[in-house]
């Protein structure tokens, strides 16, 4: 299962990778919380579910997080 994750994030970084405008805060910041989301999930021994689950509560989280410090730099 924990293959299955690994193959997972290495496509959605390729994905990303061949993006042809800059990322925007928010965007940057979702990748980062999905990410960090879906290796404390891993670390943990957790099981797929849940793996998943963090990976996106951590991408919303931090999608919101960039929004607002997109909001306050303006």
């Amino acid at each position: 299962m924990r293959n299955v994750v690994v193959i997972a994030a290495v496509a959605a970084a390729g994905l990303v990778g061949g993006c042809d405008k800059p990322l925007t805060t928010p965007q940057k910041g979702a990748i980062t919380g999905a990410a960090l989301g879906t290796g404390i999930g891993m670390v943990s021994g957790a099981s797929f579910p849940v793996v998943v689950g963090a990976g996106l509560i951590g991408g919303a989280a931090g999608y919101i997080t960039g929004n607002v410090i997109d909001d306050n730099k303006k």
